[in-house]
């Protein structure tokens, strides 16, 4: 089931090589179930139970990520900054930036998927080991 918005339903859709390695990383990253595996160019990711989040489409494109910005990212916030990043890069994904990033009290990385989509790992002010406001 797809989070409704005022007009109909809101689907994330996420471009990526390889529909498997796609599902398998954001599947663990998000805590998602995947849809069945077929030949199509899409997979589903859907949030556990399904009111709990967006659905995720994957989206199989047969040329690479280019050097430009994304345009569209997600935000995984967490309150454990250094947990969540260990975590995901052990599912697959690269860190981006070096140090952490800090403004009016959030910190966060810049990571990307195995695709090279990039997301941000953040942690909210008011979590031990956060920037001060």
């Amino acid at each position: 089931m797809a989070q409704s918005y005022r007009s109909g339903e809101l689907v994330i859709v996420i471009d990526c090589s390889d529909l498997d390695r796609s599902a398998r990383f954001w599947s663990e990253a998000l805590g998602y179930q995947p849809g069945q595996a077929s030949p199509s160019q899409y997979r589903t990711l859907r949030p556990q139970p399904a009111e709990a989040g967006i659905e995720i489409l994957l989206q199989r494109v047969p040329e690479a990520k280019s050097g430009t910005k994304n345009r569209l990212h997600l935000d995984l916030r967490t309150a454990d900054l250094d947990a969540e990043v260990a975590r995901v890069t052990g599912l697959g994904a690269t860190r981006l930036t070096t140090e952490p990033i800090t403004e009016d009290g959030w910190r966060w990385h810049v990571l990307a998927d195995p695709d090279g989509n990039e997301f941000c790992v953040l942690q909210p002010p008011g979590q031990p080991g956060a920037a001060p406001a």
